[in-house]
């Protein structure tokens, strides 16, 4: 198709002022052409390429990380430096072979952290994808496919049933149906005429328009939203929580290292021998795997989900998803199912439901794809009325002008009328109805408009010249529930967690929605916040059970404010305009038929439809957190344990009792071995769990300090008892603090005794290993002096007995504490 008057308008010479696509709505046509310098019959293919060289493509820019630099990065940080500093320390006092293993556990933790990062902007990258699709443009006066990314503001192009609208655009001309759910959450279709605005990202469902670009890429609605998705981010409490645990381990080193060095300087022990004990002490406090095994728990808790229907895209989220607290819920698409049904039928006097739902089935159309035509003839092939005698013998789509739907049917014969729309426009078409009906039909419409449900009338002619309308009666249409939505609420007030809806739909839609899953009524709007401080913002949203006629930017604002109250905060949704808030959560969650841009900005996509499995999430979450809280306290008694054993060893022989090499195997065996805790027998708690490394230190040197005690006895008894030499002596107490940690492992694994659960195989099988390994190399010298298997198995004899005597006391801590 080729325009006949083509005339390609001068380039301008500067750009373009940039105006909102909402100062487009207000604009006239003529108005619009002369912001965007264009016309009816389109740009030229010149003017096209200088556009696209000012704005650039229809699409959303990212810029990508070095590969290379991502993983040297890794390198870098508290945890890093202080290994560096240890690694440093051994190459300037000679001990290769230390430095050598210290380098080699630091590049293990950097290249599990590596091979496990997905990468940042995967919704960025989706949105791209999203918009390369085709739009038909007019350029050069004929009609062509082009690709949506190379569209620039003044372009004209045509929608049609189907089509993605690939950039914000005036309507020229013809009127559409769109759904714009994945936009705006609202799940019935918007109807757009002439002067109106198609959004980016909306779907045609019925109609064909000619329009002209207004705005692309960034500058789009949709555009916005990924912007949006990548300024969200929550803050990492994985990073706060090893932070806290390696500034608490430092604390509890620094101050042994400063007590020895400044009681060695007073004995005149030489320099070289102090900087070695410091980096002993460093080696000890640091807990040099804790990146490593939360990457290895979460990984293993991810394969688990996944069997589930669950997919993880963040790996953190496993552990953050332990400490919900409110778990935000987009109501179109996850509490409802996100597809029209009719929820009532209210017959006139003297009618029936099936004549009034056979009648609106009759002036509907499947072909057309029209939400509601397809609600109501669902809802008669439900009642057995779609295989009614009548015959559709002429059909008359929905249009904003005449705002109804019309068909002409034989009916045995007779042929008729019938009619279904807004009802207030075919109640007036009733011209013959009794007032007494019309008023009652308009307060019955009023009832079903304060449950929050959208209205039609139905209506039919006796004959097929007959002007005159009958009254059926009224149909009313909602978005109903999922069938588990009521039952997944309870389940989650069950684990503690406050379940919130959030939605675009109007107040009393949200509210009904909320009385029929339980959900509370207490269901406010943004609007509501106004004026408040952003202390009382954050208080009475988190007091609220949900928000009504909310927007996307909206969402990420509401999970910030819930935020900065302290909560921890989980979401899901399914369109694009739940992606920022998806990101933004500790937890997003994606439902199974989500937009892809919320799939790839979600933590967590469910594969299944429904969302009772998030429960499932919860709780396989807090079953990572066990296993985590187990990792952690083992390290943090055993960082205690060992600089307690050191330092009393120090003041007591004036000599380490350990040597570096002693130390790095020590540490291998403790902090490696134990990433069998990955898949250790553990219980969900009924509570959300919270990260307290204050109380986790308190408990951990309880524990700790208990086990110094049987450092001492051991150190005691190889001196006097074995009357064993330096050399040796180091090899018993290195042997001894090796197989504690194994026992120590299994002990604190479980908050009661340690009889009350089987620990999980692996996590026995690695401590046997250990034990046998350690005991193997301790009596045949393999890197340290040999000692006798007696010996050997006295200390393996003698660390059994400490830890079934700490047993009781661990119980009695971590009651006291809380853990």
């Amino acid at each position: 198709m080729v325009e006949k008057t083509f005339r390609p308008l001068a380039p301008a010479a500067a750009r373009m002022p940039y105006s909102p696509t909402s100062d487009y709505l207000k604009a006239s046509i003529e108005e619009t052409f002369r912001l965007v310098e264009s016309s009816s019959l389109g740009l030229s293919g010149a003017q096209a390429s200088e556009r696209l060289g000012r704005y650039g493509r229809n699409a959303i820019e990212e810029r990508k990380a070095n590969p290379f630099l991502e993983f040297i990065s890794r390198y870098w940080g508290p945890m890093p430096w202080l290994l560096e500093l240890a690694m440093t320390l051994s190459m300037f006092l000679g001990h290769e072979l230390e430095a050598a293993i210290i380098f080699f556990l630091l590049t293990i933790n950097a290249v599990i952290g590596f091979v496990h990062s997905r990468g940042s902007q995967k919704a960025v990258e989706l949105l791209k994808k999203r918009l390369a699709i085709k739009a038909r443009t007019l350029r050069d006066g004929a009609w062509s496919l082009i690709e949506a990314g190379d569209l620039v503001p003044g372009d004209v192009l045509i929608l049609r049933l189907g089509d993605i609208v690939p950039a914000d655009a005036k309507i020229l001309s013809g009127d559409v149906s769109l759904d714009e759910s994945a936009l705006t959450g609202e799940s019935l279709p918007v109807e757009r005429q002439a002067s109106g605005i198609a959004y980016s990202g909306s779907v045609v469902r019925r109609g064909e328009a000619r329009c002209v670009v207004v705005n692309t890429g960034a500058l789009t609605y949709f555009g916005r939203t990924a912007e949006l998705v990548k300024i969200a981010k929550p803050k990492s409490h994985q990073e706060e929580v090893m932070l806290a645990v390696v500034r608490d381990m430092m604390f509890v080193g620094v101050a042994a290292s400063i007590a020895v060095a400044a009681y060695a300087w007073t004995i005149h022990v030489g320099p070289v021998v102090i900087m070695t004990f410091v980096v002993i002490f460093l080696m000890g406090a640091v807990p040099v795997a804790l990146p490593a095994v939360l990457t290895i728990v979460q990984s293993a808790a991810a394969m688990r989900l996944g069997d589930e229907g669950i997919l993880v895209a963040r790996l953190d989220s496993i552990e953050d998803a332990a400490s919900i607290s409110v778990l935000c819920l987009d109501k179109t698409g996850t509490i409802t199912q996100n597809s029209l049904s009719v929820a009532e039928c209210a017959p006139a006097r003297g009618r029936s439901d099936a004549e009034v739902i056979r009648a609106a089935a009759l002036a509907s159309r499947a072909e057309g794809m029209d939400p509601i035509d397809l609600a109501v003839l669902d809802c008669a092939k439900k009642r057995g009325l779609a295989s009614a005698p009548a015959l559709q013998i002429g059909y008359t789509p929905f249009s904003p002008a005449t705002r109804r739907t019309e068909a002409l049917i034989d009916d045995g014969g007779v042929r008729r009328r019938v009619v279904k729309g807004a009802a207030a426009t075919v109640l007036e078409l009733c011209v013959d109805a009794p007032a007494e009906e019309i008023a009652e039909a308009y307060r019955r419409i009023d009832e079903l408009a304060a449950k929050g449900y959208r209205t039609l009338a139905v209506a039919q002619s006796a004959g097929e010249s007959s002007e005159r309308l009958d009254f059926l009666g009224l149909l009313s249409l909602s978005d109903p529930a999922r069938p588990d939505s009521r039952m997944m609420i309870e389940e989650m007030r069950g684990l503690g967690i406050k379940p919130m809806m959030l939605t675009g739909d109007s107040l009393p839609i949200a509210r009904e929605i909320a009385r029929q899953v339980g959900l509370g009524e207490n269901i406010i709007r943004l609007a509501d916040l106004e004026g408040l401080s952003a202390v009382e913002q954050a208080r009475k949203a988190a007091a609220s059970d949900g928000f009504a006629g909310i927007y996307p930017e909206d969402k990420f604002k509401i999970v910030k404010l819930l935020q900065s109250q302290g909560l921890m905060v989980g979401m899901t949704g399914d369109g694009v305009n739940d992606a920022p808030a998806l990101k933004q959560a500790e937890m997003g969650i994606a439902v199974s038929n989500a937009a892809d841009v919320a799939k790839a900005s979600a933590a967590v996509v469910l594969t299944e439809p429904g969302v009772s499995v998030i429960v499932e999430a919860i709780k396989r979450s807090r079953e990572t957190h066990q296993r985590m809280l187990t990792w952690v306290i083992n390290k943090v008694t055993k960082v205690i344990q060992v600089v307690g054993v050191l330092t009393v060893g120090f003041f007591m022989l004036r000599s380490m009792v350990l040597s570096l090499l002693d130390m790095a195997l020590l540490v291998f065996a403790n902090d490696f071995v134990t990433m069998s805790l990955a898949t250790d027998n553990v219980k969900s708690t009924a509570a959300p769990n919270h990260w307290r490394v204050k109380n986790i230190t308190l408990a951990s040197l309880i524990i700790g300090g208990f086990l110094v005690i049987e450092g001492v006895a051991a150190l005691l008894a190889g001196r006097r008892y074995f009357r064993l030499d330096p050399p040796h002596l180091q090899t018993l107490m290195m042997l001894t603090l090796v197989i504690t940690s194994q026992f120590r492992v299994l002990s604190v694994r479980e908050r009661r005794f340690f009889w009350s659960s089987v620990p999980g195989k692996a996590l026995l099988a690695s401590s046997a290993a250990a034990i046998a390994a350690f005991s193997l190399l301790g009596a045949c010298g393999i890197f340290v002096p040999a000692l006798p298997w007696r010996q050997v198995a006295a200390c393996a004899a003698f660390s059994m007995v400490f830890i079934l005597a700490l047993d009781p006391l661990k119980v009695a801590a971590f009651r006291l504490f809380g853990i």
